[in-house]
């Protein structure tokens, strides 16, 4: 597998397996096992697991690539595959254990889902605080209990990578990564996903009740988690995200062109919108330059990720609150341009709106993100 063959799988399943049902699985809030069924035969779950467990080991342009494509039909799935991509990577950069090399496996194989559980109740979008602090098992492990919010795939899962403060920790970074399994006793789905939008995605709140967690799935030293965050879930998390507004983008600026062209003024002769109102080309127009800006600024941050440099995180923070407001304003003038038609829903563009205002929202928040920035160019201490 290469970047241009895992993108054409990425598209194939969109246009095979999403498309036929994502307006309904929105509707219904349901979570699309068979998207991610075909995510693992097409082994896409391994895309960026090394070859020793048999995964494709590629890098963040193949992720951005498969995000941006399912985005363009099904938002809440392709988060639902960065969710577990970034998981997957956070595992296999931790110190190899059979326990989670036996994961890494079956991720590759297509046979596991994993996502990310870092957000609490108590420390809201600041994913990297968590409130809950691990009770040490004097070597054993760790005992956890916490309530973590917006867990993409909660339910459906097998493994979430969750965070606790450290036992000996005193800051609010002092946080270790541990991997739960999905059936491990203590772990509850604690409520219903019904959000705005990505409505499928399954982001439900879950709680862990004095759940053990052996020593072979800690993946960080104890106090380690927070540089992880730092340095492996952020960037990607970022990247993946801005590339899930691109797919929304495309979506709406494809659906544009689509209405435009189909929907006619009969008592003009029949002619299509777009050949009679000049002020709608300029809107599709100002969509499609927005939407070309955002790939070339998510093609600038991936060729950061390739070659790290001192401007790298400046990069990564400013790709994901550039890439909201981008899918923000596009799906916006999407409603404007198609009038009552996207409004009621004939074109799908009301469903791309709503997804598209998660990313601005979702931690760290496009307001967070500009504390950092702001911070970064001052050369203060992001933290």
């Amino acid at each position: 597998m290469n970047v241009e063959s895992a993108a054409s799988a990425a598209s194939a399943i969109a246009r095979t397996v999403l498309a036929p049902s994502a307006a309904d699985s929105d509707k219904q809030g349901r979570f699309s096992t068979e998207a991610v069924e075909e995510l693992g035969r097409a082994g896409l779950l391994g895309l960026m697991l090394p070859v020793d467990v048999g995964g494709a080991s590629l890098g963040p342009r193949a992720f951005a690539g498969v995000v941006a494509a399912l985005a363009e039909v099904d938002a809440s799935v392709a988060m639902v595959f960065l969710m577990h991509t970034v998981a997957s990577v956070t595992i296999a950069a931790a110190p190899r254990t059979a326990a989670l090399e036996d994961v890494l496996r079956a991720m590759a194989g297509g046979r596991h889902l994993s996502t990310l559980a870092f957000s609490e109740t108590g420390s809201r979008s600041h994913f990297w605080a968590p409130i809950s602090r691990a009770e040490s098992l004097d070597g054993n492990g760790a005992r956890l209990s916490a309530r973590k919010s917006f867990v993409t795939s909660a339910g459906h899962a097998q493994s979430y990578v969750t965070s606790a403060l450290s036992h000996t920790g005193s800051g609010l970074t002092d946080s270790t990564l541990y991997l739960v399994l999905a059936g491990s006793e203590g772990v509850t789905v604690a409520g219903a996903w019904d959000g705005l939008g990505l409505r499928a995605n399954a982001s439900s709140p879950m709680v862990l009740e004095r759940c053990v967690v052996p020593a072979d799935r800690c993946l960080t030293a104890d106090g380690g988690g927070f540089q992880t965050m730092l340095d492996i879930v952020l960037p990607l998390f970022n990247l993946g995200q801005a590339a899930v507004s691109l797919g929304l983008c495309r979506a709406a600026v494809a659906a544009t062109i689509g209405h435009l062209k189909s929907a006619r003024f009969e008592h003009l002769g029949s002619t299509s919108l777009g050949e009679a109102l000049p002020t709608l080309r300029a809107q599709l127009a100002t969509m499609q330059i927005e939407t070309d800006g955002l790939l070339a600024r998510l093609d600038d941050a991936i060729g950061h990720l390739e070659h790290r440099g001192e401007l790298t995180m400046l990069r990564v923070l400013e790709v994901k609150a550039a890439a909201g407001e981008t899918a923000i304003a596009v799906t916006s003038l999407a409603m404007r341009a198609c009038g009552g038609a996207a409004f009621s829903r004939h074109t799908g563009i009301e469903r791309f709106f709503r997804d598209a205002h998660a990313g601005a929202v979702m931690a760290p928040t496009n307001d967070v993100l500009r504390e950092f920035i702001g911070k970064a160019l001052l050369g203060l201490p992001l933290f």
